[in-house]
């Protein structure tokens, strides 16, 4: 090689010309605008995990409404047909024993002047009796009859089986998952600013289960 093609300085491609032009700080500055686009589009697990909640409020939405429509059908039911809401009063009885009206009432979330004229209606039906209290005899409570007994037990051996049928191929991790799931709403919902709204969506406050 010759001394005169040994000083000659080497071509320079176009980009490396490119390059030369730019201003000092544009190669930091691009990275920069990428790095923060990265950072602003949220990661697949979040996205994932946003659409998982948007069905599950949507789902929870129908179950709202065929509750309503449950309740709904109260107001066709015949002079001797129990409601829902007796129903409710009645399982409170079987399950917890004899109780005061006010302690349905609040059981029940129902207005104790509600809950009185029920009673006297399953009284009448001869679902439930009244008799003092053991431990004050100030106190009336309501009890179940050994006709209510039967009645609530027939009912809830017939939801039984639906209840199972339905969820017959769940299996325990999953049934785990959905009662914690429906243990927060419940959170949600007694926290509610206002009282009887539906919220759009089941998850309004973002809150991962561990």
């Amino acid at each position: 090689m010759s001394p005169t093609a040994a000083a000659r300085p080497a071509k320079r491609s176009d980009s490396d010309r490119a390059a030369s032009l730019e201003p000092p700080g544009a190669k930091g500055a691009d990275a920069a605008r990428a790095g923060a686009r990265k950072r602003s589009s949220p990661a697949p697990a979040e996205v994932a995990w946003t659409a998982e909640l948007d069905e599950l409020g949507k789902a929870f939405r129908r179950v709202f409404r065929s509750l309503n429509r449950l309740r709904g059908r109260d107001t066709h039911l015949g002079g001797s047909e129990l409601s829902h809401a007796q129903f409710e009063l009645l399982i409170e009885l079987y399950e917890r024993g004899p109780l005061p009206a006010g302690e349905l009432a609040a059981a029940a979330r129902l207005t104790p002047a509600t809950v009185t004229q029920m009673l006297e209606h399953l009284a009448g039906c001869g679902h439930v009796e009244r008799a003092r209290s053991k431990t004050d005899r100030r106190v009336v409570v309501s009890r179940l009859t050994a006709q209510g007994r039967r009645k609530i037990e027939a009912k809830r051996a017939a939801w039984q089986k639906r209840w199972q049928a339905a969820l017959e191929s769940m299996g325990p991790a999953e049934l785990r998952a959905a009662t914690r799931v429906l243990e927060r709403l419940s959170v949600v919902f007694e926290d509610a600013p206002v009282a009887g709204s539906c919220p759009e969506s089941a998850g309004g406050a973002r809150a991962k289960t561990a």
